[in-house]
């Protein structure tokens, strides 16, 4: 098996990116050399905020697409760590 991570860059425009990988330093390296994905590639430089890991990619690859759907408040929550401030919804 395949570990993977989940992870999330703020962008030079405050903006926040969720991605996921099977070599975290690696894909850092990727996006902040403009190589990574055409949101981050517009806004360099992007700083690594936040990760988790996972067993399996496809585990990683599944909280991407849960935390690309959240809110900026609730991805603000979760990176701060204030589990507790996470709305119950959006």
């Amino acid at each position: 098996m395949i570990k993977g991570y989940m992870y999330i860059l703020k962008c030079a425009d405050e903006s926040f990116y969720t991605g996921s990988t099977k070599n975290l330093d690696f894909r850092l390296r990727q996006h902040q050399a403009g190589e990574g994905a055409n949101h981050t590639k517009k806004r360099l430089p992007v700083e690594l905020v936040y990760f988790e890991e996972f067993m399996q990619i496809d585990f990683a690859f599944e909280r991407e697409k849960q935390i690309q759907g959240w809110s900026r408040a609730k991805k603000k929550a979760l990176i701060a760590g204030k589990l507790e401030l996470l709305p119950k919804k959006s």
